[in-house]
């Protein structure tokens, strides 16, 4: 199989700390898209409309799913919520309820 020439924007910092622990970059995007490709295979991406007949369809499922989500999303969720203790809401101060 031949190989393709890409011009390619990645984040530098990215970048420089992959070189810094010696990653051959066009082997990682190689696996990288090998890796992708694989994962499209047996999980093929869905869209909004498929996932909420999903949901509809399998309702004994919807608990063990949120619970899942908030496990994977639990760091993201408390800096959110330290972010808003902290400095409040967006906009707070411009409502008039």
């Amino acid at each position: 199989m031949g190989k393709v020439e890409l011009h390619l924007e990645i984040d530098a910092e990215l970048v420089a700390l992959a070189e810094k622990k010696g990653v051959v970059l066009d082997a990682a995007l190689e696996e990288g898209i090998r890796s992708a490709l694989a994962r499209e295979e047996t999980q093929p991406p869905i869209g909004i409309v498929e996932a909420a007949a999903y949901q509809r369809s399998h309702p004994e499922e919807a608990e063990a799913r949120a619970r899942q989500w908030a496990e994977e999303n639990a760091e993201a969720i408390r800096v959110h919520n330290q972010r808003i203790a902290e400095r409040g809401v967006f906009g707070e101060d411009l409502r008039r309820w």
